[in-house]
């Protein structure tokens, strides 16, 4: 039996190409109206009156239609559902109007209903896997091979089924493996055999055991175990050696040729036409991932609520200090659903060093997301029993130095064997300097650690830019170590309308008193540092919802 937990297991579904099978699809709710419709149409002829008053296959039709609806709503009317019934219901109606419309327009049709009864249905991906999958299996159909006739026998239309099976998937699977990548930044590679699996499992056994179990229950402890034997074959496939592909952020020109390179490869055209699909898709599969040049460093504050996370780049080494917060149970954390897929985004295939500063659980809460995902090569933490490859784990010291790519690293706190009664005074306190710009991360630490560093460092604090001390709470913050550091930028990285009141506004003014730039992740989203230059994120896309950028 399978010992994932659920989790795990949507991780198995994304990584093995079969999610949009474990979700409500359109060829779940297809095959309920269909059968639903063979029912009523059966139930229909056995009264004549029924008959005579309305024709067996419109009761059918719209039974099976009324049924599919019923479907769709219970098991919470997604986008993949929405599409089907209104295509459905297209499809069934427009016969009894005398009208018959070709499938571009039926697929316009459904498109324009979903997306006037949900206007948001557009920001989302399965809106558009959704439609362009049908779209595609539906263009290409014109080079599909013809169908077997009764003359030719059952083992002839056998194998004529098992060919337009095949034809349909990897149809599928080529197509939309350009827009995966434009939506996910991964695709699964072994995502083609999975579904070739999982597809008559899922559609003609555990959906119809799962409905029957409504009458008979011992039936979904059978679906319970055919489902459990599914996840350990597509664990098997999913442990395989580049079973899944990520690629870095491609620029809008290679999504753009990628999307007309799917769409080439399983067009009905000539072969070698389809053939130019592979340079098309090239530059969205395997894009050019930017990084600074040797001698300077890119830092991005992430915005991942009440936490921190700061991801650091030089010309070849990537350095993640804090991996975010844990959110609530069943959200997952801030390291796989923020932290992750950014370092993805930017073609990040590994971590040269996590750094996290102590122990509270908004600063370590994605540590354990990242471990899993991506090779980490060292952890330096201020307590003991931090997560960390073995043997590649050490304490942060005050004096520990070291240089990537001209880019030199120094941690200023805590002072080597010191011990504190709370976490935050352990915090360590990291600076980062290309002979150009200082960067100053100062995790959680309070006035009396400020004190020290201002003590024992003096001058050489001094940052152009600044990670607030512990989110700008009223413990941190002093003016002596503003003065010290002097920054021209400082960042916060707080929760919106977070229950612990951070930034505190006398915070605030302390540091705009002294001309300093002050921006909070709440509003500026992630905060960018490229060489002297920052910028916020949500500046860049704005979105009518968001509170303007600071």
């Amino acid at each position: 039996m399978s010992n994932y937990n659920e989790r795990d297991d949507w991780d198995l579904f994304r990584d093995t190409g079969v999610a949009h099978l474990m979700s409500i699809s359109g060829l779940h709710v297809t095959m309920f109206a269909w059968l639903a419709g063979l029912a009523i149409g059966a139930a229909w002829r056995r009264s004549a009156r029924l008959t005579l008053a309305v024709p067996a296959p419109l009761a059918a039709r719209v039974g099976g239609l009324a049924a599919a609806v019923a479907y769709a709503v219970v098991a919470g009317w997604g986008v993949p559902a929405q599409r089907t019934v209104w295509m459905l219901a297209t499809a069934s109606l427009l016969p009894v109007a005398g009208a018959r419309w070709p499938w571009p327009l039926l697929l316009l049709a459904a498109a324009v209903v979903v997306s006037a009864l949900d206007p948001w249905a557009l920001l989302q991906p399965g809106f558009w896997l959704s439609f362009v999958a049908v779209a595609l299996l539906m263009a290409s159909d014109a080079g599909a091979s013809p169908q077997a006739t009764p003359r030719q026998g059952r083992l002839a239309a056998a194998l004529g089924g098992a060919r337009r099976g095949l034809r349909t998937q990897l149809v599928a699977t080529l197509g939309l493996a350009p827009l995966t990548l434009v939506f996910f930044g991964q695709v699964s590679l072994v995502g083609f055999v999975a579904n070739l699996a999982a597809i008559p499992v899922v559609t003609l056994l555990v959906t119809p055991l799962a409905l029957l179990g409504t009458l008979a229950p011992p039936l979904w402890s059978v679906g319970a175990w055919l489902s459990a034997g599914l996840s350990d074959a597509l664990g098997w496939l999913a442990a395989l050696p580049g079973a899944v592909w990520f690629a870095a952020a491609a620029p809008p020109w290679a999504q753009a040729a990628g999307l007309v390179g799917g769409a080439l490869a399983v067009a009905p055209l000539p072969r070698w036409l389809r053939l130019l699909a592979l340079p098309l898709v090239l530059p969205l599969a395997w894009p050019a991932a930017a990084r600074p040049e040797s001698g300077r460093y890119e830092l991005i504050a992430v915005d991942v609520g009440q936490g921190t996370a700061v991801v650091v780049r030089t010309h070849r080494h990537t350095l993640v200090y804090d991996a975010g917060p844990r959110y609530a149970p069943g959200s997952g954390d801030a390291g796989e659903r923020i932290v992750l897929p950014l370092l993805r985004a930017l073609g990040e295939r590994a971590i040269d060093r996590l750094v996290l500063s102590h122990r509270d659980a908004d600063h370590t809460g994605g540590a354990a997301a990242l471990l899993r995902a991506l090779p980490v090569r060292a952890v330096a933490s201020s307590f003991d029993d931090a997560p960390a490859p073995a043997g590649n784990g050490e304490r942060c010291a005050d004096g520990q130095r070291w240089e990537w790519d001209g880019v030199r690293f120094e941690l200023l706190h805590p002072p080597p064997g010191g011990a504190g009664t709370k976490p935050n005074a352990l915090s360590c306190v990291l600076r980062i300097d290309d002979g150009r710009h200082r960067a100053l991360l100062a995790g959680d630490i309070e006035r009396e650690q400020e004190a020290r560093l201002v003590a024992e460092h003096g001058a050489a604090l001094r940052a152009d830019w600044l990670l607030v001390p512990h989110h700008g709470s009223r413990t941190s913050s002093t003016p002596a170590f503003l003065d010290a550091v002097q920054p021209r930028v400082a960042v916060v990285q707080a929760g919106y309308r977070n229950r612990f009141g951070h930034p505190a506004p006398d915070v605030v003014a302390r540091y705009r008193e002294r001309g300093i730039d002050v921006r909070e992740s709440a509003a500026c989203g992630a905060y960018v540092w490229d060489d002297g230059v920052g910028r916020c994120e949500r500046a860049r896309a704005p979105r009518y919802w968001h509170a303007p950028a600071q």
